[in-house]
């Protein structure tokens, strides 16, 4: 008996000493080919033994660093990165008898993009969607080293996941690789190498369809009344389902080292847009919590949704939308947002992907440039209409006050999208005005509206403009009244 209680007991010992082993691992971020944020703490993370010691020696510098892990498993170091260049190195982590290689490392300019469809578009488009020029992309020379892009594919979780799922690990930019990345990611940091001629790299993790509150945490959004008890999720299609793709696919590569956030999502809250500013608010700052970025220093540059026919009647929901998406952006500290308004084709309007991916991703490289790289003299910022009046002594003239346009209009004929209405008039179209430089105004007549009270531009779910600044970035819509 004895003998049997002692081989009972061994054998637990065994079991238990096998299970306290953590197989020794790097998130998959941290791999071949990556990219890492120059001038930086890099976070370089993964799991080994309970309480076991892991070095990691990166090769730009030949410095060793030595960190414990948890009881968990888990561990964490930071590794000081060199300024950006082309030149190839290697990282070295070893714990016990174990060792990995990283191999392929560029030192650059790293973001994250996420959102929803739009953002996870591929080069070589969707079925009857295609991206304008994307021939001409994959036929392009190799750019191995200018761009790189991870991409994590979808994976919804209802409890948050410590790494990725699924993904093709680091992608050099190239005709094998080109056709599935983010297009409007790819156009961004190819307009980002081309200005700084520094690698880029990329962390994509879109959903298409998928929520605000999709990227949000159970507990943020229990707190903020949203039903989640069973039935509540049920009334959801997958792509809609709170908080699953906050758990699956950004906890994954959360504190992964970047400069800042791109974000194209909306589409999916049309008709939501009350509790927009509020969401879309507390995401930035969860986010940046996840990232430990304490001071707002990450950008968040977000995307304006597409024009669309969201509906039959097409009576300005989508625009309530597009309103608060620019009140979030005024109100999130250090971000900013660019117009789309003006990047359809009168045929997209039951497209909600347009295929003008490449000026979506300069407008937000132009931001990224002129905000955080000193490129001052680049415009960035779309014009808005800061107020409509009637001028003094100027009966049947109507002046709409703009910022953002110093060098004036990109036309004043042939204009789409303006509108004006009256007490006793539906809204008529005005396509002719003038541009008085001196206040930074259009000046508007329409003779068939005697008493206007409202103008309106871009103002609907699809009402295409083509009104822009002298610069080209096009004007942000609006509906106001007339004083």
């Amino acid at each position: 008996m004895k003998t049997v209680t002692s081989l009972l007991m061994a054998a637990a010992l065994l079991f238990n000493a096998v299970n306290a082993r953590a197989e020794f691992s790097l998130n998959r971020t941290i791999s071949d080919g990556m990219v890492l944020q120059q001038k930086s703490e890099a976070r370089i993370w993964g799991k080994a033994d309970a309480n076991r010691s892991v070095k990691v020696k990166t090769s730009w510098n030949g410095r060793e660093y030595t960190v414990r892990a948890g009881s968990d498993g888990k561990w964490e170091v930071k590794v000081s990165t060199p300024e950006a260049s082309y030149t190839n190195y290697s990282i070295c982590v070893t714990s016990g008898n174990d060792t990995k290689v990283i191999k392929d490392v560029l030192v650059g300019e790293v973001w994250l993009a996420s959102g929803q469809s739009n953002m996870e578009m591929p080069i070589r488009g969707f079925f009857n969607c295609p991206v304008e020029g994307s021939s001409e992309v994959i036929a392009a020379e190799a750019m191995p080293d200018r761009i790189r892009m991870l991409t994590v594919n979808v994976h919804p979780s209802l409890e948050p996941l410590d790494d990725i799922q699924l993904t093709r690990g680091w992608e050099k930019a190239g005709p094998e690789t080109v056709s599935e990345m983010s297009a409007a990611a790819y156009f961004f940091a190819r307009r980002l190498n081309a200005s700084l001629d520094v690698p880029v790299g990329i962390v994509a993790f879109a959903r298409g369809g998928a929520r605000v509150e999709g990227w949000l945490p159970r507990e943020t959004l229990a707190r903020m009344g949203e039903d989640l008890s069973p039935e509540g999720m049920d009334k959801w299609v997958e792509y809609h389902k709170p908080y699953l793709f906050y758990n699956g696919m950004e906890q994954p590569v959360k504190g992964y080292t970047a400069k800042g956030f791109l974000w194209y999502q909306g589409c999916s809250n049309v008709g939501a847009h009350g509790a927009f500013v509020e969401r879309m608010t507390e995401l930035v700052r969860q986010w940046r919590d996840d990232w430990g970025d304490t001071n707002n220093s990450m950008p968040f540059y977000m995307v304006e949704i597409a024009p669309f026919r969201y509906n039959p009647s097409g009576e300005g929901v989508a625009a309530l939308l597009r309103q608060a998406q620019h009140e979030a952006a005024a109100v999130i500290p250090n971000s900013g947002i660019i117009v789309t308004n003006d990047l359809v084709y009168t045929y997209e309007v039951d497209n909600i992907h347009p295929c003008r991916k490449q000026p979506v991703g300069n407008r937000l490289a132009y931001m990224a440039l002129h905000r955080n790289y000193g490129f001052t003299k680049l415009p960035c910022d779309s014009p808005e209409a800061v107020e409509a009046f009637i001028p003094e002594g100027k009966q049947g003239e109507i002046r709409v006050r703009l910022s953002n346009c110093p060098n004036g209009l990109n036309r004043l004929h042939e204009i789409c999208g303006l509108e004006v209405r009256g007490k006793e008039s539906d809204w008529t179209p005005v396509t002719d005005v003038n541009f008085i430089w001196q206040e930074n105004t259009l000046s508007i007549r329409c003779d068939a509206v005697s008493d206007p009270q409202e103008v309106r531009y871009g103002w609907g779910d699809f009402v295409p403009g083509n009104l822009a600044n002298a610069e080209g970035l096009g004007l942000v819509p609006f509906c106001i009244g007339i004083k």
